[in-house]
């Protein structure tokens, strides 16, 4: 029977694991787009741009500058348009819910497959909306499959990070691709499989995944998807009418009722959200910057040498399939106090607040020493750059999604988590001035490197406040405790 435990238990772990396996294919691709442009070097995209020039020595050198500038400025609007477009996907999604947005998603991106598929060197111009459609359809799968989190809700942490950190891995697949390109196989052909593969996720989003959104607390006996039993469907698909979402928002305990107090103006306006946006901006400059500039750094670093270009960018390509594996000890982080008793008069949300100090000082750290590694132009240090940049970027992208679940209400969740990545792909956009910069100073990154590192010390003002934040609660949960007692 649909209805029973035993049929909700495994309905509930096939959308977990059918969702990890979306993410970890699909969904963050573009981010491993230093893989393909080997690939579409190697095809002669922009080639028309490479020009003779004269080496050290007087030697006459083919100067691919225009062309990486053009690969560049392709990574920069697909980067951005992933970020910004989360803004109005958010509203999308809080308003429509999950199969409205995953259908909007879903189109995205087997248009843009469809038009890398079908780009030529001669049509290289295709690859600017190509790259951002499929930017922005795989956000969409991302953060429709992060509310599976709370269907096992003292581990929701740990899922939402593990979904993200599947999002990071699956920029693996371009180096699937690059392999398979070395192989024989025509990167039309690829692309093309890419987007047959809309049909599992049509499948998935009408039998499982509820129509509207996944509430949390989660009521009982909440069930989802296509099912023969209308009656237990009552709860999950009578969002037909609207009812979903007033299910969503009517808290189940106190903690949750003062968490839903908050309008979503209180929450823009909060001190953690401009921290957040902060934290999560100078960061995530960082890692595009390293990202958009890897393919020239490794020629510059290589003196140009293709085979060792190759060994680099596949040495990259791999250690990001570990943010599928690094991510969830973020959440693991976030998520140890459960179970766990409280102190007298101390909300969950505030036990909540207190495990994301650690988790958002950790980031901050990570991408430091990051930072620090990618400013070293000493070849063989960066493989550490590489396992540093995945497992900070893991802890990142999961430890934002996380973070906004925990500070605000779940029904402001998709507003919030799209207007932050909107908001922060703005900033973001100062990748290419930093480019330009890079181009002005004959190619060297070291100065910008110097520069985003001291930038990056910024990350640390956002712990530091949610700590002072937490300490303060503490303290006068304490003085009225004696209050109470002394009267």
């Amino acid at each position: 029977m649909p209805g029973s435990g035993s049929g909700l238990s495994v309905q509930r772990c096939l959308t977990f694991t059918t969702g990890l396996v979306e993410c970890l294919c699909f969904a963050g691709a573009v981010f491993g787009w230093a893989s393909l442009v080997f690939v579409l070097k190697e095809e002669g995209y922009f080639s028309s741009l490479c020009v003779n020039g004269t080496g050290v020595n007087g030697t006459l050198v083919l100067d691919c500058a225009g062309q990486d500038e053009q690969f560049s400025l392709i990574f920069t609007i697909a980067s951005f348009m992933n970020n910004f477009l989360t803004l109005p996907n958010g509203f999308l999604f809080d308003r429509f819910g999950t199969t409205v947005t995953r259908l909007y998603g879903i189109f995205l991106y087997t248009i843009g497959t469809v038009m890398v598929a079908f780009s030529t060197s001669a049509l290289a111009i295709l690859l600017f909306p190509a790259l951002s459609l499929l930017a922005v359809g795989g956000i969409l799968f991302l953060m429709t499959n992060m509310q599976v989190g709370n269907l096992f809700g003292s581990r929701r942490s740990t899922i939402i990070t593990l979904y993200n950190g599947a999002f990071d891995s699956s920029s693996a697949l371009f180096l699937v691709i690059k392999l398979l390109h070395e192989r024989g196989i025509a990167l039309r052909s690829s692309f093309l499989f890419l987007s047959a593969c809309s049909v599992v996720h049509l499948l998935r989003t009408f039998f499982l995944l509820p129509r509207k959104l996944i509430p949390y607390p989660l009521p009982d006996n909440y069930t989802y998807g296509i099912t023969c039993d209308k009656s237990d469907n009552r709860i999950g698909e009578v969002a037909e009418n609207g009812d979903a979402q007033k299910v969503e928002e009517v808290p189940l305990n106190k903690d949750a009722s003062a968490k839903q107090e908050k309008s979503f103006r209180d929450c823009l306006l909060s001190r953690f959200f401009m921290w957040h946006l902060l934290w999560l901006s100078v960061m995530q400059l960082r890692h595009y910057l390293f990202i958009g500039t890897l393919n020239p750094m490794l020629q510059r670093l290589t003196a140009g040498e293709s085979s060792l270009v190759s060994q680099y960018t596949n040495a990259f390509a791999i250690t990001q399939l570990c943010g599928v594996l690094c991510a969830p000890w973020n959440g693991l982080i976030m998520d140890r106090h459960k179970g766990k008793p409280r102190a007298e008069g101390e909300s969950e949300q505030e036990v909540d607040l207190r495990a994301t100090v650690l988790s958002l000082f950790l980031t901050a750290l990570q991408c430091l020493l990051f930072s620090i590694c990618a400013s070293t132009p000493y070849l063989p240090l960066q493989y550490l750059t590489f396992i540093l940049q995945v497992l900070n970027r893991s802890f990142l992208y999961g430890g934002n999604a996380a973070f906004i679940s925990v500070a605000f209400p779940s029904c402001h969740f998709g507003k919030l988590y799209g207007l932050v990545m909107a908001l922060s792909a703005v900033f973001s956009l100062l990748q290419y001035p930093c480019f330009a910069l890079v181009k002005v100073l004959d190619g060297d990154p070291l100065y910008v490197n110097i520069g985003l590192t001291l930038l990056s010390l910024l990350a640390f003002i956002h712990p530091l406040s949610v700590y002072l934040h937490c300490r303060s609660d503490s303290s006068q949960r304490v003085k009225n405790k004696a209050m109470t007692q002394s009267s």
